[in-house]
């Protein structure tokens, strides 16, 4: 069943305080993304930004499972919340 946007978005949101509280990851997120603090901030009301922080969550399984390990969430919450986000529809290679 598909995630509505708003439930998405509360989940890239959650994702993001997250990924600013880890000050391990937090420098390679903004190295590889260019994203500077006022980014973050800004970000934090665009779906298609918290899009792209659950895009690179999303690139290590460990990352993922601390995130909802951390936050009381299911493996797949990241996943079904990037769906629904701009640019996070399912691909269909056939």
């Amino acid at each position: 069943m598909p995630q509505k946007q708003e439930a998405a978005e509360t989940v890239g949101l959650r994702c993001l305080a997250w990924l600013i509280g880890n000050e391990d990851l937090l420098p390679v997120f903004m190295g590889a993304s260019g994203a500077t603090e006022a980014d973050l901030r800004e970000g934090a009301q665009d779906p298609a930004f918290l899009g792209a922080v659950l895009d690179f969550v999303m690139m290590d399984d460990a990352w993922v499972i601390a995130f909802c390990e951390a936050e009381g969430l299911a493996p797949e919450a990241p996943a079904r919340a990037r769906m629904a986000l701009p640019g996070g529809q399912e691909m269909s290679w056939t």
